[in-house]
């Protein structure tokens, strides 16, 4: 399953989130121009790495990513639930709550991955946060969603707590099926970092302030 777009109206332009989203991409355009060597550096330098945290690198990390398919997904699920969650909380609010998710959601791959050499990089926790308050503020919108049937291809609006707990439930899965396996783990995904950022958005926006007029708006539940 593909998510498209949602259904729900966005009331104000998401600055941060066309700001994060160009951010990233220039990022990743130098990354793409370095030489090998240089990049492995750059990755070495300013990912997370477990077994020599350095507190710079969980903001770092997030700015960075290690192919095409890594930027174009992250940056295609924070622009379909950033520019809600932006709107509710406000552009300069918002910032703040995407970077704690992100530094929230390191910190978890760090705990479950104490010792590890291999860096980690990518918005992905961050990303997880906004899905993760998206879905705590917006339960009842929907999500326009590409779904292949065999030979064919349709597009169907699912609620959007269905697609992200769906979500959800596959990290849980592999993260559990990652720990179960550690001894054997050289790298890959970092589940955790999923797991936690999701869980750090979904509680941070039930106790962060959102704009008053937008108490009114019979869609959100509080």
């Amino acid at each position: 399953m593909i998510p498209l777009r949602d259904t729900q109206p966005s009331y104000s332009t998401p600055v941060v989130t066309i700001g994060l989203i160009i951010v990233n991409v220039v990022v990743f355009f130098y990354e793409v121009l370095l030489d090998d060597f240089s990049r492995n550096h750059l990755i070495l330098a300013f990912g997370v790495v477990p077994g020599r945290l350095q507190l710079d690198t969980l903001v770092t990390s997030m700015f960075l990513h290690g192919g095409w398919m890594h930027l174009i997904g992250n940056m295609w699920f924070l622009w379909i639930y950033g520019d809600n969650v932006e709107d509710i909380l406000g552009s300069g609010k918002y910032l703040g709550f995407y970077l704690l998710c992100g530094i929230t959601a390191a910190l978890v791959h760090v705990f479950f991955n104490a010792g590890s050499r291999i860096p980690t990089i990518g918005a992905s926790g961050a990303i997880a946060g906004v899905m993760g308050a998206y879905m705590a503020k917006f339960p009842h919108s929907r999500v326009l969603t590409l779904v292949p049937l065999f030979v064919f291809v349709t597009t169907v609006e699912i609620p959007a707590t269905i697609i992200l707990a769906y979500w959800l439930l596959l990290q849980v899965f592999s993260g559990v099926g990652e720990v179960a396996q550690s001894h054997l783990s050289k790298g890959g995904v970092a589940w955790w970092a999923h797991i936690g950022g999701f869980a750090a958005g979904y509680l941070l926006i039930r106790v962060m302030k959102t704009r008053d007029r937008y108490w009114r708006r019979g869609d959100l539940h509080w």
